[in-house]
């Protein structure tokens, strides 16, 4: 039995509900849940309904895909351990073929060790959650990816950066590279602006990590270098030698000079 205390008015749809449910809100923002154990999923979409967020659920990670390629989501939340397909599976299909290969994913996993978070992040996720997780720190995640993925006004800037064949737009959070849109996550895009933003200027990847995560998620310097190898692969001609974002031994990262 899950940990968790179920919340007062809490039902148990498992039985009645089919394999994804929406519940209807037009004027919120919509949020896939794919996760096999129905009272986890359920527990999650009642907080999200609750913090007025649609809700759409998936039960197995082959359902959660469909769904991902059919529906441009503002948020995925995605359990790693899924019969079928597994999370880390649907998370690389989403990145790579879905109706919005950028949207923010939220990881769950029962899984503490480091590799396996590390795992998650690599195969593309924003960031993760360890079960058993409080709910009220689940919705401030969401909330936190949603942030990310759509900034205040005043942290845009306005100015469109073009260098070394890479035009980056932040504020219609676009990059392209020779006219072809370049599909980035919330991180990915937020680390190109911000190193292209400062051609020279050598980042630390605790500076990255404050600059980039700032106060919304615990992560380590090894979530700056995967999300480094990340942007290298969608941005340079060789990743295996970059000639954009520069690797400073013993210090960190930065955009080569214009």
């Amino acid at each position: 039995m899950w940990p968790w205390p179920r919340a007062p008015g809490f039902r148990d749809y498992t039985e009645t509900w089919d394999s994804h449910v929406e519940i209807a809100d037009e004027t919120s923002r919509t949020v896939l849940v794919v996760e096999d154990e129905a009272h986890i999923r359920e527990l999650i979409c009642l907080h999200l309904q609750l913090e007025q967020f649609t809700c759409v659920q998936a039960a197995d990670g082959q359902e959660g895909l469909k769904l991902a390629r059919e529906r441009a989501f503002d948020l995925v939340i995605l359990d790693l351990m899924l019969p079928g397909l597994d999370g880390i599976t649907v998370c690389r299909a989403i990145r790579r073929d879905s109706a919005r290969p950028a949207v923010p994913i939220l990881m769950l996993t029962a899984r503490r060790e480091e590799a396996d978070k590390v795992l998650g992040l690599e195969s593309g996720a924003d960031d993760y959650l360890t079960k058993p997780f409080g709910v009220r720190e689940l919705v401030a995640r969401v909330r936190a990816l949603l942030r990310r993925a759509a900034p205040a006004a005043s942290d845009r800037g306005g100015l469109v950066i073009d260098a070394h064949g890479i035009e980056v737009d932040f504020a219609r959070r676009r990059a392209r590279i020779d006219g072809r849109d370049v599909d980035l996550t919330a991180h990915e895009f937020s680390l190109l602006h911000l190193l292209l933003s400062n051609p020279g200027i050598v980042f630390s990847r605790e500076a990255l990590l404050r600059r980039i995560w700032k106060e919304d998620t615990f992560v380590t310097v090894r979530s700056v270098d995967t999300l480094i190898k990340r942007v290298r692969k969608k941005i340079e001609k060789d990743p295996a030698n970059p000639a954009v974002i520069l690797t400073v031994w013993g210090a960190g990262y930065k955009a080569a000079d214009v």
